[in-house]
């Protein structure tokens, strides 16, 4: 199902995939995808799974892979967290921020030097996460009245769960910006300092990329404006309709990440 033009997968050297809707669906490996990561392992490419969702760690979204009887280390696993972080540690160093969300955010935050605090934060930071109350909203809304700056993890508006979707880290940040006036920055795809870091992980020049995603509003954009390959997979939310409502394509549309294997076997 092309649509663009074609990808010669056998000549790519770096493969930055999505998580939900790409490798899994809740707790519910895809199909295809233990061949994928087989692939990868037997033909020494690079690659990294880059997830917007802000509550697990590297080690987290390992394990979990590890249930599903998928072997891949935890040095191949970059979170939005981790990028809000970096970000963070680069804009001010030892700043303290007011944070919402989950232990993959907080432990990203602590590894980066920066601290907590309730009272007069540098910035406020948004993930996802159960934690989210109107008590959280509330606090974060006056600390970013009293000057804190308003940072998200993510711009996904919702995220696909077993039985439907979820709000995600934009809807949650949405009732703070209205409440205050204040625009979040949101550090994870499609921010291209996202994409960079995960070039520069790999050790991968842009042209020699694929970028792997089920979204175009997040993975195919931001593969798209770094100069990337791109594959959208039908295995999450889009469908073939969902094409006709952006003005950019990706390179190549697939059912799944199985059929990068069959079309590069194919090819050799």
């Amino acid at each position: 199902m092309s649509v663009s033009q074609k990808i010669d997968f056998n000549q790519k050297t770096g493969f930055i995939c999505d998580m939900d809707g790409v490798i899994y669906h809740g707790n519910q490996i895809l199909p295809g995808v233990t061949e994928f990561i087989e692939w990868l392992h037997e033909e020494n490419k690079q690659y990294l799974f880059l997830t917007n969702n802000s509550s697990y760690t590297p080690r987290e979204l390992q394990q979990k892979l590890a249930r599903m009887g998928l072997d891949v280390p935890e040095e191949h696993f970059y979170t939005s967290a981790l990028a809000t972080a970096a970000f963070l540690k680069d804009q001010a160093p030892g700043c303290s921020v007011f944070a919402i969300g989950e232990a993959g955010l907080f432990n990203a935050l602590y590894d980066a030097g920066i601290t907590m605090n309730d009272v007069n934060p540098d910035y406020v930071v948004v993930g996802e996460g159960r934690s989210y109350s109107l008590d959280t909203l509330t606090k974060a809304t006056n600390l970013v009245l009293g000057g804190a700056k308003l940072i998200g993890a993510n711009s996904d508006v919702s995220g696909p769960i077993e039985h439907g979707i979820a709000p995600a880290c934009r809807a949650l940040v949405a009732p703070i910006e209205m409440a205050t006036g204040t625009q979040a920055y949101f550090c994870g795809k499609p921010n291209p300092l996202m994409m960079r870091t995960g070039l520069r992980i790999l050790d991968c020049h842009s042209a020699d990329a694929v970028m792997v995603g089920d979204r175009m509003d997040t993975d195919v954009i931001s593969g798209l404006e770094s100069g990337m390959s791109t594959v959208l997979v039908l295995s999450g939310i889009s469908t073939m309709d969902t094409l006709k409502t952006y003005a950019y394509r990706p390179s190549i549309v697939l059912n799944g990440v199985g059929d990068i294997v069959t079309m590069a076997k194919a090819a050799k």
